[in-house]
């Protein structure tokens, strides 16, 4: 009943989405206040319903939140691959908490950015209501329920008992922000804004916002409505102000309309932002203001020119990821995303898809800041689940499996409205997507297409994956109109969400990430969205274009290999691609142990860069680039070629460079495959100053020149020359390990409780290189107040607890994470290793 009530507050009063700030105008309380910390927390035995709430918690562990306690765990082959062999659980967390002074004409809220999974909210003992869904906000109306005149206990129940109800981690907890917020009667409500930018160029934008102003006193209400627009630097460049009057109990949505010359427009190179301040003033008194930062950008797709952001032709180089932070887990420090987010953009990665349910608020305002566009993915089932373990179809019963599929019918909608409300002013979101791989999950569509053994067709030919579309889409139709359905029709379906979407918000297009995108162009699945999104069917690219000229194909998601990029290159339409996947993530390899993560082109899970970095940036970024990557042949998937030097032949296998070292250290006399990334039209190579013949990118098909070449102690080095421009790089053997090589990325940290700085330790040589191919346990001391989130080597086959201040490096290096509290001091942090001279780094947090 709570639920429903709830879910019929989202959608009746249609509220608009905010980023909000914290204080009103006047100082005269906090809107919003912190509500992540002193919390205690308690993991419980089995899933009983809790009785008695609130429960005794003084010997409960204290916490401090975003929390995620499956990655305090030791990883377990026992467990299932497809969330990290990670476990789950049941916990319960309390926060004990003062009623806010002076609130008898005041509302209080507390709003969860994400609780992963199956939470149930009580107050003082009663219950608050309930939120199955980890990933979309929720919040709570505590008014009635706060104590007077003794201490209020706040109790969430986290059931993730079902710890395998994803294909990929999910971890477990209260794992995003936690926020009181407290509002006078008369007030602008949680997402109670919705700007949109109706003109955006260089000349004039205009600006629409609508504002929803909700009275909860007992008369009809006069006050004035005033927004000012102000620029980045805080200076006020646009005023409007309304006398308006609202009934009792009642609230209503209120327009304001601004011009604005010569705005500085948000994009992914100079992510200028604005914020439009609002406040609620009646006689004089400021009774409330509610922030609202927005980008002034337009968004334009073409079916056969492509997309446009703010008029320019954009090739969205997209990845997709997944929500963990590696040895963080999901709850993942803003600065941890911020470290990442440099290196990807400095890569040439300008989108991000969330693959494959919303993130948090934390994470789009820094996509944001940072100039990052976003394609906002909403669910990974609808009415049918995966298998968790196989991905494709449901096909066992465990009670561990059973995930979100359990609660799509009656929570959908909910689930939808409160993320699009909380996201919908984020300028970096320019896509909402709807689904990802729906269609595994209803049979038929993929036995539609004539590729897929159906049981009742033994003709079929079976292959899917490269091959061409071997029927017409009649005959694709055909089989669809002919094939067995069930409950669900998957078309109704994103008919439905699609609805659901386009009244939220008519300014972004809708989109969906197709899997056997020949039945649903022919079934009325693509009719439902605006952007046809292809995931690994290219193939299908040319027949659906031919068959439905008008319609908008673009790619959502594939491997990242240069057929890929050509696409984007070849066809005007095809803007995009989300390659699988930007930053390795855990999970989804199950019976793969000791393998607990995986998939990662750009970054592993340590964000540290891999070969694909390279491969990327020579694409992607206009700028002289050359690196190299080795491999041994044995390992590289060719033949060997019997010809030192001879060029690999032309089948060769672009996925390679994912598995490239870094390094020249082999056995003597080794063959060993030589891949060079780089934007040069030719290169030459040399091994200790003796050429191994030059190679030309017009004669490599995916635009990785390779050499075989017999290993040979010494100095690799690539050179090349375009317009009477030469640039060089280098790899050498390196000798024995002398020296540990301790950096920070930051030295000076706010002392806030979320600052974080990230330590690596490098083996190195005599000469100073970096040595790849030796280890050594580390061990890191910690001296000061700081806290030690954890540490890895960003390997996928280490199982090495994260939780721990030693570790085994992997490839030479090692990362820790370590975070700031809120009491400034000096830390210092040695780096310890048996054979080594310690090395340390001092951190002052203010």
């Amino acid at each position: 009943m709570i639920k429903n009530i709830f879910t019929t507050l989202f959608i009746a009063i249609c509220l608009f989405s905010c980023q909000e700030k914290t204080t009103n105008s006047d100082g005269s309380f906090n809107r919003e206040a912190d509500f992540n910390f002193d919390w205690k927390f308690q993991l419980q035995k089995d899933t009983t319903k809790l009785t008695n709430v609130p429960l005794p918690d003084a010997n409960w562990r204290d916490v401090r939140l975003p929390h995620d306690w499956s990655v305090e765990f030791s990883f377990d082959k026992t467990l299932e691959g497809c969330t990290g062999y990670l476990p789950g659980g049941v916990g319960v967390y309390q926060k004990h908490f003062e009623t806010p002074k002076d609130i008898s004409e005041k509302s209080v809220y507390v709003l969860f950015d994400g609780v992963y999974n199956n939470a149930k909210f009580w107050l003082n003992g009663k219950s608050l209501g309930e939120n199955p869904y980890g990933y979309s906000p929720v919040y709570f109306d505590l008014t009635t329920l706060l104590n007077k005149d003794k201490e209020n206990i706040l109790t969430v129940h986290v059931d993730h008992s079902r710890y395998a109800d994803s294909r990929w981690y999910t971890g477990s907890g209260i794992y995003r922000n936690v926020k009181l917020i407290t509002l006078n009667k008369l007030h602008i409500p949680i997402w109670g804004t919705f700007v949109s930018t109706p003109i955006a160029t260089k000349q004039k934008a205009s600006i629409h916002l609508e504002t929803t102003v909700k009275n909860q006193l007992a008369a009809n209400e006069n006050f004035t409505l005033s927004t000012k627009i102000l620029d980045e630097k805080g200076n006020q460049v646009a005023l409007s102000e309304e006398q308006l009057n609202i009934e009792a109990n009642k609230q209503n949505t209120f327009s304001q309309d601004f011009s604005l010359a010569n705005p500085k427009l948000w994009d992914t190179e100079n992510p200028n932002m604005y914020s439009a301040v609002t406040s609620v003033i009646q006689k004089g008194k400021v009774l409330d203001t509610y922030t609202t930062p927005f980008g002034i950008r337009s968004l334009r797709f073409d079916a056969k020119t492509g997309f446009y952001l703010n008029e320019v032709a954009t090739e969205v180089r997209g990845i997709s990821i997944h929500h963990d932070g590696g040895l963080v887990g999901a709850a993942v420090p803003k600065g941890v995303w911020r470290r990442r987010f440099e290196k990807l953009k400095a890569c040439g990665v300008n989108a991000i898809r969330t693959a494959h349910n919303p993130y948090s608020k934390e994470f789009l305002d820094l996509c944001d800041e940072m100039g990052i566009l976003v394609q906002d993915e909403f669910f990974d089932e609808w009415d049918y689940a995966k298998d968790k373990r196989k991905n494709y179809h449901d096909r066992s019963t465990d009670y561990i499996t059973r995930g979100y599929v359990e609660h799509f019918q009656e929570w959908a909608k909910s689930d939808l409205t409160r993320t699009m409300l909380r996201d919908r002013n984020h300028p970096s979101v320019f896509q909402w997507s709807i689904g990802n791989e729906i269609e595994w999950t209803y049979l038929h569509y993929r036995y539609d297409t004539g590729f897929w053994k159906d049981p009742n067709n033994p003709q079929a030919s079976g292959k899917y994956w490269g091959s061409e579309p071997i029927l017409t889409p009649e005959q694709i139709k055909a089989n669809y109109d002919a094939a067995e359905k069930g409950e669900h029709i998957l078309t109704e379906t994103a008919h439905k969400l699609a609805k659901w979407t386009r009244e939220l918000d008519p300014t972004r297009v809708v989109t969906t990430n197709m899997v056997v995108p020949q039945t649903s162009m022919v079934s009325g699945y693509a009719d439902a969205v605006d952007i046809s999104g292809f995931s690994y069917r290219n193939k299908d690219i040319a027949w659906a274009k031919k068959h439905w000229p008008d319609r908008h194909i673009t790619i959502n998601e594939n491997p990242g290999t240069w057929d890929d990029l050509k696409h984007v290159i070849d066809n005007p339409g095809v803007f995009s691609q989300f390659m699988w996947t930007g930053i390795s993530y855990m999970g989804e390899r199950d019976g793969d142990w000791p393998a607990k993560s995986g998939w990662g082109d750009l970054l592993n899970l340590a964000g540290f860069e891999l070969q694909g970095w390279n491969y990327f940036k020579s694409v992607w970024v206009d700028e002289p680039h050359l690196s190299i990557g080795t491999l041994p042949i044995a390992k590289s998937g060719f033949k060997q070629t019997g010809i030192s030097g001879q060029q690999l032949p032309e089948n060769s296998n672009a996925y390679k460079w994912r598995d490239s070292n870094m390094h020249w250290n082999y056995k003597e006399g080794e063959s060993v495959v030589v891949e060079v990334c780089t934007n040069f039209p030719e290169v030459e190579l040399f091994i200790n100053d003796r050429s191994l013949g030059k190679r030309k990118m017009a004669n490599s098909p995916d635009r990785l020149l390779r050499w075989t070449i017999p290993f040979q102690a010494g100095t690799l080095t690539a050179k090349a020359i375009k317009e009477g421009k030469e640039i060089t790089t280098q790899l050498k053997t390196t000798s024995k390990a002398t020296k540990l090589n301790l950096t920070a990325d930051k030295t000076n940290l706010k002392a806030d409780g979320y600052d974080v700085s990230h330590f690596v330790v490098q083996l190195v040589d005599k000469d100073g290189l970096a040595v790849k191919t030796e280890d050594a346990n580390i061990e890191f001391e910690i001296i000061g107040d700081a806290k030690l989130l954890g540490v890895d080597t960003g390997i996928s086959e280490n199982t090495q607890d994260f939780q721990s201040n030693t570790i085994k490096t992997g490839k030479g290096r090692c990362l820790m994470i370590l975070q700031s509290t809120k009491k400034a001091g000096t830390v210092k942090v040695i780096a310890k290793a048996e054979g080594f001279k310690n090395q340390e780094i001092t951190l002052q947090i203010k």
